[in-house]
């Protein structure tokens, strides 16, 4: 009850912190959804269905690489700047505890930009998904690994080389990864490169639930994800509670 408690306490001061720019990240996801479904089509000679499937599988991907690894750690850096960051070490409440919380808050702000995706792919395209049962929890390991890795990034680096790092990301993920894309387009060093990264086997898994009648995911990309689940996660509490 005390962990409900606490947990309740937190959330709403991460609520309330964060309540001025929710609805403008939100906008972004939705708008980053809508330019990687129609903006870019305007690469490819035509419009071919498995083409279109691919970028109909990579948007929520996308969307939820973008909050973990990308604005995640960049708020936390603007926390730690501002001295929120130490102000929430002070809470008399456990560190997994200000963690869950924030990650409820920042899985949430994806739910919109998800949706509108899957819908205008469905309408705009005739999009034929083929769902998979394992949608639901797949989309919680996506989500989990992004957050977790950001939150290993935001709390391991300093502020300023924690950006830096992000901007890099949204290169590699909207450019060179496969995500929007077969693997074999890549160079072979960097298709090695990927199958140790988590962004790869999100995009996999991702693609195997909405789309499981064209595409599978193999066991390893799933272990993939949950490695890199618990090194973020692990790291980033083991970091917070190492500075005390």
């Amino acid at each position: 009850m005390n962990t409900l408690s606490n947990f309740k306490n937190v959330f709403e001061m991460q609520f309330r912190r964060s309540s001025g720019y929710i609805v403008f990240f939100a906008l972004i996801q939705i708008m980053m959804s809508l330019g990687i479904l129609i903006g870019f089509t305007y690469f490819m000679p035509e419009n071919d269905p498995y083409s279109i499937l691919f970028l109909a599988t990579g948007a929520p991907t996308l969307i939820l690489i973008m909050t973990g690894l990308v604005i995640l750690p960049q708020q936390i850096g603007t926390g730690k700047a501002e001295g929120y960051h130490e102000f929430s070490r002070s809470w008399p409440v456990n560190r997994a505890i200000i963690l869950l919380a924030d990650t409820t808050l920042w899985i949430a702000i994806t739910i919109p930009g998800i949706v509108i995706s899957a819908l205008v792919a469905y309408f705009h395209y005739d999009m034929a998904y083929s769902i998979s049962f394992s949608i639901v929890p797949v989309f919680f390991l996506i989500a989990l690994t992004a957050i977790g890795v950001g939150y290993g990034i935001a709390y391991l680096l300093p502020p300023n080389a924690a950006h830096i790092l992000t901007q890099l990301i949204v290169f590699a993920a909207l450019m060179f990864s496969p995500i929007n894309f077969p693997m074999d387009r890549l160079p072979q060093w960097l298709q090695t490169v990927h199958s140790y990264l988590p962004m790869y086997s999100m995009a996999e898994v991702m693609r195997a639930s909405l789309a499981s009648a064209t595409f599978t995911a193999s066991i390893g990309n799933y272990m993939n994800l949950v490695i890199w689940c618990l090194l973020g996660y692990g790291g980033a509490i083991f970091i917070l509670n190492r500075a005390e």
